[in-house]
């Protein structure tokens, strides 16, 4: 099925929702902290200070999870990390629903490179998904920013705000821009995949 589009014939990137979709750019604050080095919460905010977005799980279980909910704190997504793998594997569900149902995946390309690669794969894709990802994500965050790709275009880019003093503190603070009529959901999905990766 294809994405609707806007008035002006723009097609929607969505994928968790078309309510996570603005017909306008999109500049998020995400603010990271980790409790008692136990649970790690992100909370996501507009530039207005409206809390748009969490993301929670526990930092030290074998098996990682993490859980987006929206601002009333009902779960939107559940990301889980495969284990025990020689390139990191997530799958996405939507809601807390159990984890073969997928939304889509991500793969890390190649955990040697010195840039991170993550490939994102939609679980409706009919297509060869070994050789062509929907979505794929390039940087690091020691280089303190990176981009979501459509293809070759870029839809999305994070800047990360990294200090020594806060990083002690167990907080860390994010700007993420996301282009019009792209799920901010989504991006902040694979903002979380690619912190847990690089981390």
């Amino acid at each position: 099925m294809e994405n609707p589009v806007w008035d002006d014939g723009i097609p929607m990137i969505s994928v968790v929702g078309d309510n996570f979709c603005v017909p306008y750019g999109l500049e998020m604050v995400v603010k990271k902290k980790i409790h008692g080095f136990k649970k790690v919460h992100y909370d996501v905010y507009d530039t207005s200070g409206n809390l748009l977005l969490q993301v929670d799980g526990n930092v030290w279980k074998l098996q990682k999870k993490r859980v987006m909910r929206d601002p009333s704190g009902l779960p939107l997504l559940t990301m889980r990390c495969k284990s025990f793998k020689w390139k990191k594997e997530w799958t996405v569900s939507p809601g807390e629903s159990p984890e073969e149902n997928v939304l889509f995946k991500v793969e890390e390309s190649n955990p040697l490179r010195l840039k991170t690669r993550l490939d994102v794969f939609l679980e409706d894709k009919k297509s060869d998904k070994k050789n062509h990802s929907d979505f794929h994500v390039n940087g690091r965050f020691n280089s303190l920013s990176f981009k979501v790709y459509r293809g070759k275009s870029a839809i999305a880019q994070v800047n990360h705000h990294y200090s020594w003093g806060s990083f002690c503190k167990g907080k860390e603070n994010f700007r993420v821009k996301v282009h019009p009529e792209v799920d901010y959901s989504f991006i902040m999905a694979l903002l979380v995949i690619l912190d847990e990766v690089d981390n």
